[in-house]
């Protein structure tokens, strides 16, 4: 199968795109993976040669990171499903699948697992906030906002899905124009802060739209596609996860801990931040062997930490 990847990053995100690019291609992915950016490369991209609309890094064995300048004023959560749709109608229109990563995720498991896992159903991964019934009030006000916009419930959920990654067949890429539409839809309402994505008054006020993965949600409930998910395991929010690991808010991202601080403070090194430290060197080396060297004793001694302080607790 032809599929491409795909993340979005600013600022120091560019640590997680190197990892979460270094997971991947260790585990087997060849092919092309679509960096979205605002602001500067970082320093172990600058050098890629320019293309029609990007500039192309080699990663060795036929695989490539092509990064593509956005000009955007929307968060980049709210943009995802603008960049897949570009990606099919611009920029690789052969793709059979296209999966979104979002840049803090780093990989756990051989690529044919997705490849496989996308023939079956729009690939998910549960969200930490997992079970949210189908009679729960808040879901009943985002179906009550499709509904007053002329949409239909299609299928009754009672999980909610973190939009930190997708994967989407072409032959149902439909979920992905229903989720920008509804983003635009909820943007004329006057529910979207395209500057603040978890914005207090989106998330206490009706219809509780609040942030990208709502939206990707309630688009869910209004498709008759099939949808083939994995729990909250599938991202480490709880133990016994195989397939990724996720450091989403409100954990420190793993390239900014200082993991013996955070240790003494009560916070131990996560799974994020073990599998995150496992992937620097290759095929990018986005740390020197001298910062690795220095964060791996980091690491220990936060472990060590950690480990002392739970046995002290018990």
């Amino acid at each position: 199968m032809l599929t491409a990847i795909c993340t979005l990053f600013e600022k120091d995100y560019h640590y997680g795109v190197g990892i979460l690019v270094n997971s991947l291609y260790q585990y087997g992915f060849r092919g092309v993976i679509w960096a979205g950016y605002r602001g500067n490369l970082p320093s172990w991209a600058k050098s890629a040669p320019h293309r029609e609309g990007y500039q192309e890094l080699s990663l060795g064995q036929e695989s490539y990171i092509r990064f593509v300048k956005l000009d955007t004023n929307k968060h980049f959560a709210y943009y995802k499903p603008d960049f897949m749709l570009e990606l099919w109608e611009k920029y690789h229109p052969e793709a059979e699948a296209i999966f979104y990563f979002d840049p803090d995720i780093v990989n756990k498991c051989r690529w044919d697992f997705y490849e496989h896992w996308v023939k079956r159903g729009i690939a998910l991964c549960g969200d930490s906030w997992y079970y949210v019934p189908r009679s729960h009030p808040r879901r009943l006000a985002w179906l009550e906002f499709a509904q007053s916009k002329g949409f239909d419930c299609k299928q009754q959920l009672d999980y909610h899905y973190n939009s930190g990654f997708i994967g989407v067949h072409r032959d149902r890429k439909s979920i992905v124009s229903l989720w920008q539409k509804l983003i635009t839809l909820g943007d004329e309402a006057g529910y979207i802060n395209y500057q603040n994505l978890y914005s207090d008054e989106n998330f206490h006020c009706y219809p509780y739209l609040y942030g990208d993965q709502t939206y990707l949600n309630l688009a869910l409930m209004l498709t008759n596609e099939p949808l083939s998910a994995i729990g909250p395991e599938g991202m480490d929010f709880i133990p016994g996860g195989t397939t990724m690991s996720h450091a989403t808010v409100p954990s420190v991202k793993p390239w900014r801990k200082k993991l013996i601080a955070s240790a003494l403070n009560g916070d131990s090194p996560t799974m994020t931040d073990r599998v995150y430290w496992q992937h620097t060197q290759t095929p990018i080396p986005v740390y020197s062997k001298a910062t690795l060297f220095l964060k791996q004793l980091d690491l220990r001694g936060g472990s060590a930490i950690g480990r002392f302080m739970r046995r002290a607790a018990i």
